[in-house]
């Protein structure tokens, strides 16, 4: 796993072998099973998660009702609002699959950030880029029907479609699974409307 992370941070820095070293001594790297919760509504957390293998979500429960709100996979990082707020959670988030996390926390960034300063503007780039990437994201969703939104999700994630099951898959689109179903069978009989 050193590997993948090394090579994901390559596309924004060369680390030196002290700093790969200081990473690597954090034992950072935890593997989870398939619906492992992470993270429960109304828990408190100080830790921040990054996917190197695997898939984790976030949800809601309204009314007994699971509501997918976001999907996590390789080379993507998740800072519950938790972390930052110091509240409780208001949401779950779980293991899709079995996943291997970089999970940090606060201490360790301080660690990190004291001893290589530059890791911190480094993470002040990844965090705007995906507070961009969340921004496209919502406003994406307010402004398309749930057929443009599949669509979408087949042009820029289609991996997910694979990796994900359907109820879970209609929960993060806005929709019903027996609207998703309806949706593939419409475009199934018109494949020019496929990306």
């Amino acid at each position: 796993m050193e590997k993948e992370l090394f090579s994901f941070l390559a596309q924004y820095m060369t680390l030196t072998e002290e700093e790969k070293r200081t990473l690597i001594d954090l034992d950072i790297f935890r593997s989870f099973k398939k619906g492992t919760i992470l993270l429960s509504e109304g828990q408190r957390s100080e830790e921040e998660y990054f996917v190197m293998q695997g898939c984790i979500r976030c949800y809601y429960v309204i009314d007994g009702e699971e509501k997918t709100t976001a999907f996590y996979t390789e080379s993507e990082s998740l800072s519950p609002q938790c972390f930052g707020t110091k509240q409780p959670s208001k949401y779950f988030v779980a293991c899709v699959e079995d996943s291997t996390l970089i999970v940090s926390n606060a201490s360790m960034e301080s660690v990190v950030f004291e001893k290589f300063p530059r890791f911190q503007a480094l993470c002040l780039l990844l965090t705007e880029d995906l507070l961009a990437k969340n921004q496209a994201t919502l406003d994406e969703f307010k402004t398309s029907s749930p057929e443009e939104r599949y669509l979408n999700l087949l042009q820029n994630r289609p991996d997910l479609v694979q990796r994900v099951p359907q109820h879970q898959l209609a929960s993060y689109l806005g929709i019903t699974p027996q609207s998703l179903s309806r949706i593939r069978k419409r475009l199934a009989e018109a494949p020019h409307l496929l990306p």
